[in-house]
């Protein structure tokens, strides 16, 4: 059984499938770090001096952890003494952007729980058998993870995690309605998209203004767009795409999003 709490999921499995669950922690680790991105260090921690439980067990236990590390086949340390006084741990520490390490993933094995609890199971061959909980934490904390991802990005968040995705700037008031109909389209397609009516602003204002806002794209609009159902298309970092149909850039950015990367290529 599985319960997640607060960024942190909790396992209770049997001894035999310890491994397998470390196993299936670590897949998932590293799946979740590939797309965004990150690269990471691993560490076993083992036995501290001060320590609750029998040291058969804890042998037993760091055995399964460093099968588990090999079997997964990254580079690992260990870190002798570190791990809690309930059980060992793999610490997980990642590299951002600027090569700045910040621990976030653990994942810890807990013999004390299940004995506090007075958990038990009925084994295949009829006997109680005690259980081991498995903490494991991906992000860490959601702000704390998303205060390094912003770091990590240098507040240019990749398409299909910006929270500003697509700025539609009309370079006359007349073309309002037109930029809104963009804005319309793209919105039912899941695209957080916003339009920039402000009349008492120039038009290079008002990209600039796009731009320091981290928009991914911006969206020029005015009567050769309208006339030809298209829209001019620059980025953030000023690198001019020219002219799309309103169906090409909306296929183009959704295959983007739903590919996650990280580079915001239209190609």
């Amino acid at each position: 059984r599985k319960h997640q709490i607060a960024g942190t999921e909790e396992a209770v499995v049997s001894t035999q499938s310890t491994g397998d669950e470390i196993r299936g922690c670590l897949d998932f680790l590293r799946s979740v770090y590939g797309v965004l991105g990150f690269t990471y260090e691993l560490e076993l921690s083992t036995r501290p001096d001060k320590y609750l439980g029998e040291l058969s067990i804890w042998d037993d236990a760091e055995a399964r952890l460093k099968q588990a590390l090999d079997e997964f086949g990254e580079p690992w340390e260990v870190n002798p003494g570190d791990g809690a006084f309930y059980g060992p741990k793999i610490d997980i520490a990642v590299r951002d952007a600027l090569r700045r390490q910040h621990q976030c993933a653990t994942i810890q094995l807990d013999f004390q729980l299940p004995i506090r609890f007075n958990l038990l199971y009925n084994a295949p061959d009829g006997t109680e058998k005690r259980p081991v909980i498995v903490h494991r934490a991906v992000l860490g904390t959601i702000e704390r993870m998303t205060g390094i991802l912003t770091e990590h990005f240098a507040g240019k968040w990749p398409f299909w995690l910006s929270p500003r995705q697509v700025m539609v700037i009309p370079v006359m008031p007349m073309f309002n309605d037109y930029a809104i109909q963009i804005r319309d389209k793209l919105h039912n397609q899941h695209i957080v998209i916003d339009t920039d009516l402000d009349d008492g602003a120039t038009l290079n204002k008002k990209v600039r203004n796009a731009q320091l806002a981290q928009y991914n794209f911006i969206f020029v609009v005015g009567e050769k767009e309208q006339n030809s159902g298209t829209v001019n298309v620059r980025t953030r970092d000023n690198v001019v795409h020219g002219e799309h149909t309103i169906e090409d850039i909306t296929e183009k950015l959704i295959r983007l999003r739903d590919s996650k990367s990280n580079v915001d290529n239209l190609e």
